[in-house]
């Protein structure tokens, strides 16, 4: 198992302090869990992930920055929990919790 950490400082758009925490996904093989919670982080994003992929950060890295360039979160605490999904299915799985919030939040 390996652990990335990321923060993204000055984010613009707030999912609403207090509301309950939102996980979508499962672990299992080639899938993950995302679970999103609004803290005050002093506009910032955190993202950790503890991933059985191990020596893939520069990935990882590139998903987190298109994902903090498209929604610019801000006190926003995210935790992945990866069993080696493709970076494909890890944007999506981020996006539906980010949109799951939002909804949530109407």
């Amino acid at each position: 198992m390996e652990t990335l950490v990321y923060r993204f400082e000055q984010g613009q758009r707030k999912l609403g302090l207090g509301a309950p925490a939102q996980l979508v996904g499962v672990v299992s093989s080639g899938n993950l869990e995302v679970l999103v919670q609004s803290l005050d982080l002093q506009s910032a994003c955190e993202i950790e992930i503890s991933t059985a992929a191990v020596g893939f950060g520069a990935i990882w890295q590139a998903v987190m920055n298109d994902f903090n360039q498209r929604w610019q979160l801000a006190d926003c605490r995210i935790a992945i929990n990866d069993m080696g999904a493709t970076p494909a299915v890890v944007s999506l799985r981020m996006d539906q919790a980010i949109e799951a919030c939002l909804e949530q939040n109407k």
